[in-house]
């Protein structure tokens, strides 16, 4: 055996063993050396995917198809298209995974019925899934969808492919999850990860079956389960060796369960991170991390990295709503907050519309809007009893007694609240419960029990400091308004860069990281006109923000 075929039998091997990085490795050398046949071009087209080199991929795979076409290897051609249409439809891009399914449909139009057919009517309905099936019971838009998923379970059977009768479930949970029923769809998704769990999915497939059920968690608020499924897809993806593309995608995940449960610091620097390396990836999660990230900033009191996070989300695809709304409530804009929230509900389905609902009874209570508050908030109580996760039971029972506080219905609001802040506990979710505080001390107060008011004060305030939620801090109890129009948090830096702290040693002291220090002495600089530190410690002593104990 030469050194050539030497190079390649060992990239076959890696490739065979998941080891995708030496897989590349090995036939990236030897390409070099020679021209790769069409079969290992292939594989060498798979392992830069795997390793996250994709536009590489996505060109040699399209070199690929077109290789396996004018050789007349037409389930093969067929094959690589459904791929390609997958990995264009994983980055986002769903005009060009439906123009590389439409490229399959074509060729397996003359091909004997296969496996091929059976991805290709997936690809199909998942690209329908996310251009707009409507959740509204028994909606038709859902009916194509359904439709795949019984042709796809009786193809699974005739042809004795488990991984089409799997991804049949996929697209069956999928709708029943969007059409009010998630036990059941859940109990397919779950029954649909058995040949996944049994290696019999191709497994870019998997994967996305993996990161489907984890995206039905989240867009129902089942904490829990996608705690579950997170764990269930990073022990997938440590069969493979090293960093692949599914593994940021689950760190992504596990991110957003870390910031729920009040991780804050840990979890800021880390989203943006994984948001910039998901770009071009996946940027259907890319977009989710840069509207997280701009959800901690908008609740840490940083302004202007929020506004660029969203900023970020929205140019990969996604309306960054209900933060956008929330953020220009805060800074006065009310008017304009309340019209981009009811925009962006207009022509959502029901389990689209769930996340804002909550965000537009704030916000309509907060304007003195009661008929639009009682609107909203009868939609989200129809939505949390037909859906029935604790997360929308949470989210309607806190609207509900926010409506009712509003009203001076205090009595009638505490048992709601008690009843959000057991489910927000079971959820794990810090920030929540302690908003749940909030208004539970509102209730007592307005019921003559100051007492029990500043007891749950004080606990809400606890929270909110022990997760640097500073616009709350100041807003409960911190100290009183800051010059120059300083938050808590550009404050406190301010004061330690004043007294000679440098930028690590303000970072330790304050918890949060380097690059977050650095964040917060921009816009320090530009909110009270200075370029320089000398200068902005001068603004400190000047306006006595001097360091003060924690």
């Amino acid at each position: 055996m030469n050194d050539l075929e030497a190079l390649l039998s060992t990239a076959r091997a890696a490739y065979e063993r998941g080891d995708w990085h030496a897989a590349y490795a090995n036939l990236e050398q030897a390409r070099a050396r020679s021209e790769l046949d069409t079969g290992d071009l292939d594989l060498l087209g798979s392992a830069t995917w795997w390793v996250g080199n994709v536009k590489d991929s996505l060109e040699l795979s399209e070199d690929v198809y077109h290789r396996y076409q004018h050789d007349g290897n037409l389930a093969r051609a067929a094959m690589k298209a459904l791929n390609l249409g997958l990995l264009w439809f994983i980055r986002g891009d769903l005009v060009i995974a439906s123009g590389w399914a439409n490229r399959a449909r074509r060729i397996l139009k003359d091909l004997e019925e296969s496996a091929e057919h059976g991805y290709l009517l997936y690809l199909d309905a998942s690209i329908d899934l996310y251009l707009g099936a409507s959740s509204d019971p028994g909606g038709d838009n859902l009916r194509p969808v359904r439709e795949a998923a019984a042709r796809l379970h009786d193809l699974g059977r005739r042809l004795r492919a488990p991984q089409l009768t799997s991804l049949g479930l996929v697209l069956s949970g999928l709708a029943d999850v969007r059409d009010g029923d998630p036990a059941g769809g859940f109990a397919q998704l779950d029954e649909a990860m058995l040949p996944v769990l049994a290696g019999q999915m191709p497994p870019e497939w998997a994967g996305d079956v993996y990161c489907t059920v984890i995206h039905a968690c989240h867009d129902v608020a089942d904490l829990s389960r996608m705690r579950a499924w997170t764990d269930a897809t990073e022990q997938w993806c440590e069969q493979f060796q090293g960093e692949v593309v599914y593994s940021g995608i689950c760190r992504l995940h596990r991110l957003q369960l870390l910031s729920v449960e009040g991780n804050w610091d840990q979890a800021e620097e880390a989203i943006a991170r994984s948001g910039h390396e998901l770009v071009g990836r996946n940027n259907w999660v890319a977009r989710e991390a840069f509207y997280e990230l701009g959800e901690l900033r908008r609740l840490r009191g940083d302004v202007g990295g929020a506004r660029t996070a969203y900023a970020r989300a929205r140019e990969l695809g996604m309306e960054p709503q209900p933060g956008e709304a929330l953020l220009q409530h805060v800074e006065g804009r009310s008017a304009e907050a309340w019209s981009s929230l009811r925009a962006a509900l207009a022509g959502r389905d029901r389990l689209a519309s769930a996340r804002l609902l909550g965000a537009g009874v704030e916000l309509a209570v907060a304007l003195g809007l009661d008929d639009e508050a009682e609107r909203l908030c009868g939609e989200l109580e129809e939505t949390a009893t037909a859906f029935g996760t604790v997360g929308f039971r949470a989210w309607a029972a806190q609207a509900r007694a926010a409506v009712l506080n509003s009203r001076g219905r205090f009595a009638e609001a505490l048992p709601r609240l008690r009843a959000a802040a057991t489910d927000y506990r079971a959820l794990h979710a810090r920030y929540e419960t302690a908003r749940v505080y909030e208004l539970l001390a509102r209730a007592h107060a307005g019921m003559g029990e100051p007492g029990a008011a500043a007891a749950d004060t004080a606990t809400a305030l606890s929270i909110f400091r022990e997760l640097g939620a500073l616009p709350d801090v100041e807003r409960l109890g911190g100290r009183g308004p800051l010059p120059g129009g300083l938050t808590e948090r550009e404050a406190d830096v301010l004061a330690l860069i004043a007294a000679g702290a440098s930028n690590k040693a303000t970072a330790d002291a304050l918890f949060i990281s380097h690059r977050t220090v650095g964040r917060h002495l921009a816009n320090i600089f530009a909110k009270i006109g200075v370029s320089s530190r000398t200068a902005a410690a001068a603004w400190a002593h000047e306006h006595d923000l001097l360091p003060r104990s924690r």
